[in-house]
């Protein structure tokens, strides 16, 4: 059986669990005693190896941390962050209560649909693990730079009944499927309030960003299309292995609609958990608005260069709120109370955490 193991800088301590910029959560089979080439046993070079490789990460996790604070500090001072403040005083508490039960909602959605696309390629999940990872995965994520670090330890921590690279396509593949909705959602919901006799003068700027991003999106499709043709190399072997798990997961008769339903709701939670923090902060985006805004605020939080999306999250709101008749200071505002419920729903995976150590 697995044995998991928390391999921290110069130490081993399981009451580690919650020091995470120190640790890495690996899950990985007893190290033997077997003699290596350099004369050391496994189980010797295990904790210098494990040291090495937490070093080399502090210089980056504290990279992301200096950008998320830097964006911060600079959308303070741009969207006149004492408006802001003021702002989040006066939020309600009714409408940030509506942000937690919409945004805990979109965690059980999104946990059967992991379910659903791991046992599609061969995994055994229960829906329990399914929860209790995917709260594991919210915790790791809120706290650690880069934002997906919790995704790579939940496809380690699952990899007993098919294997790492099932696993890691399961976890991929949910997350793919959760974004390509919420773009879904942008598009219907752009072309909606440009048809809408009110709708917003969409700038250059941004239809500029629009149409380059899709154009990278189209690009590596190309690209990735190419490679899977080239099964004899290793990166084509790769690709092709990925599009038919995605094909087996995804795209088959007997899931795709359920994919799609439970893709859509995850999306959807999202977004109404952004408008209801919005409306606690006295901001009533229009539908229309919101479909079309809110998923581009939301996936600026998928680049891996600061904490959980802090920074370049508040950035996007203050940049997009005036387009849409808002000023800068009310989207901040709404950026950071959707900041901070996404803290509180991760909370209960703190039990977990505890749980798992208590276990080992």
């Amino acid at each position: 059986m697995t044995a998991w193991r928390l391999t921290c800088s110069g130490s081993r301590r399981n009451s580690a669990l919650l020091i995470w910029p120190r640790c890495d959560l690996a899950g990985q089979a007893p190290p033997s005693t077997h003699s290596t080439t350099a004369g050391m046993t496994e189980r010797e070079q295990t904790p210098a190896s494990g040291s090495a490789r937490a070093t080399r990460r502090w210089p980056i996790r504290l990279l992301q941390t200096a950008v998320a604070i830097g964006l911060l500090v600079a959308v303070w001072r741009g969207a006149n962050g004492g408006d802001a403040v003021r702002l989040l005083q006066k939020a309600e508490l009714v409408w940030l209560v509506v942000a937690v039960v919409l945004l805990t909602a979109q965690i059980f959605v999104s946990a059967l649909r992991w379910r659903l696309t791991g046992e599609r390629l061969g995994m055994t999940i229960s829906w329990s693990q399914a929860w209790r990872e995917y709260y594991l995965t919210q915790v790791v994520n809120q706290t650690l730079p880069g934002g997906v670090v919790g995704d790579a330890t939940r496809a380690i921590r699952s990899k007993d009944t098919a294997g790492l690279v099932p696993a890691a396509h399961s976890v991929i593949l949910e997350r793919l499927a959760g974004q390509i909705a919420l773009l879904a959602v942008c598009g219907g919901g752009l072309v909606a309030s440009t048809l809408s006799p009110r709708g917003p003068d969409w700038p250059a700027w941004l239809v500029t960003f629009l149409l380059t991003a899709g154009a990278v999106v189209l690009l590596l499709l190309v690209s990735g299309v190419l490679l899977g043709r080239n099964g004899d190399t290793r990166a084509g072997r790769v690709v092709r292995d990925f599009s038919d798990s995605a094909a087996t997961s995804l795209f088959s008769a007997e899931v795709r609609w359920r994919q799609l339903a439970l893709s859509l709701g995850t999306a959807l939670a999202n977004i109404s958990g952004f408008w209801a923090c919005a409306m606690a902060i006295g901001v009533a985006i229009p539908i229309a608005h919101a479909l079309a805004l809110i998923p581009l605020i939301l996936i600026m939080m998928l680049i891996p260069v600061s904490v959980s999306g802090w920074g370049l999250r508040e950035g996007a709101s203050a940049l997009l709120f005036p387009v849409i008749r808002f000023s800068a200071a009310e989207g901040f505002a709404a950026s950071v109370a959707f900041g901070l419920v996404l803290i509180v729903i991760a909370l209960p995976g703190l039990f977990f955490l505890r749980a798992r150590r208590d276990r080992q």
